[in-house]
């Protein structure tokens, strides 16, 4: 800090510091009383002649995990960069905290915090020292600005790499910075681009039930590739294709779009596999059996319902009718790569493609 000011590393500057350096202010805005944090109206971008962003509209409240989902190219890191004020629409509006990104960015920017694609961090910093430079720039002081800094080191496990300087650190744990940075201000709003981008297994665990720890007083949107963390974290989703909402609705809706939701697979011994898929075509709601396998005198059997609908005690009976020797019984959720492929594919060829 200089002459209470805060002093920008060279090369930072236009909108990178603009939304680092807010100061960090109360949540409470007298009269308002807000059920949603993030709300997003008819938003698009375009670049030149490509359309990167075409009409998308979706709320987040507090309490909210959206997971935001799209193939590469699809406007995803656009969407995001607009609500964070990094880009400005070609039409629409976004609204955080009640705030308009366009008339009052400042406002709205106080109550962000950003995870961009690639976290960007400088290099010549140690940790500790970035992370006490993004807490000067967000307004912490004293030791309330001590308390909340030891507390996100904690939190993102940073300690053995604090005196080390950004540039030297793995993937991971470079990773690892811009989620606290991202976070140490104690944000209404957050948004992460890839947020377990480069971590093992253990590290994505552990951002995750981050994730789901602070979702409880936070709107928070994450961008992924990783199917598993929708089931991990999300509560809802959405998916763009060639920029434009294709999909909105909870994790279990997204699945039950897949042709393996509610099929059921089965391990049947000292059986033919022509002998079941017989018996089982026979069963009203059942709509295909396939062989998966054969293993010594099993054989395994996935049977898909005809409508979506539950099949397993259909299927049960039939094994009971048969006096089938049964190993093995278990009912799918549904595969979200399918569904994924399927929105996405149809989506895009029925929009056109977008800006990457």
């Amino acid at each position: 800090m200089h002459n209470g000011r805060a002093v920008c590393p060279p090369g930072m500057s236009g909108p990178a510091l603009q939304l680092l350096s807010l100061q960090h202010h109360s949540r409470d805005v007298p009269g308002m009383a807000m059920e949603y944090l993030i709300e997003v109206d008819d938003l698009s971008k375009s670049f030149a002649q490509l359309h990167a962003v075409r009409n998308v509209s979706f709320k987040v409240a507090r309490g909210e995990v959206l997971g935001f989902l799209g193939p590469n190219g699809a406007g995803k890191s656009t969407t995001m960069k607009m609500i964070t004020g990094f880009l400005e629409p070609s039409a629409g509006h976004v609204r955080v905290c009640g705030h308009d990104v366009a008339s009052a960015p400042l406002a709205a920017k106080r109550r962000i915090g950003y995870l961009p694609e690639g976290a960007p961090l400088y290099g010549e910093m140690t940790t500790r020292g970035f992370l006490e430079f993004v807490a000067d720039v967000r307004g912490l002081h004293g030791d309330a600005r001590a308390a909340r800094i030891a507390q996100v080191i904690a939190k993102v496990h940073l300690e053995g790499v604090l005196e080390q300087r950004v540039e030297t650190l793995s993937k991971g744990f470079k990773r690892r910075v811009g989620v606290a940075q991202a976070i140490l201000h104690d944000p209404d709003v957050l948004i992460m681009d890839e947020p377990t981008d480069g971590l093992d297994p253990n590290q994505k665990h552990e951002v995750r039930s981050l994730i789901a720890e602070m979702a409880k007083d936070k709107a928070i949107v994450i961008s992924t590739h990783i199917l598993e963390e929708v089931d991990a974290v999300c509560n809802r989703v959405i998916i763009i294709a060639a920029g434009a909402l294709v999909f909105a609705g909870t994790p279990a809706e997204l699945a039950a779009r897949s042709r393996y939701h509610n099929a059921v697979r089965l391990a049947v011994r000292d059986c033919g596999f022509e002998d079941v898929r017989a018996a089982l075509s026979a069963r009203a709601g059942v709509g295909a059996v396939e062989a998966l396998d054969a293993d010594g005198d099993f054989i395994r059997v996935l049977v898909t319902p005809s409508d979506g609908a539950r099949i397993i005690d259909v299927v049960s009976d039939a094994a009971r009718t048969g006096r089938w020797d049964v190993a093995e019984m278990t009912v799918e959720s549904g595969h979200l790569d399918e569904v994924f492929r399927t929105i996405t594919t149809a989506g895009a060829a029925g929009v056109g493609s977008a800006a990457p």
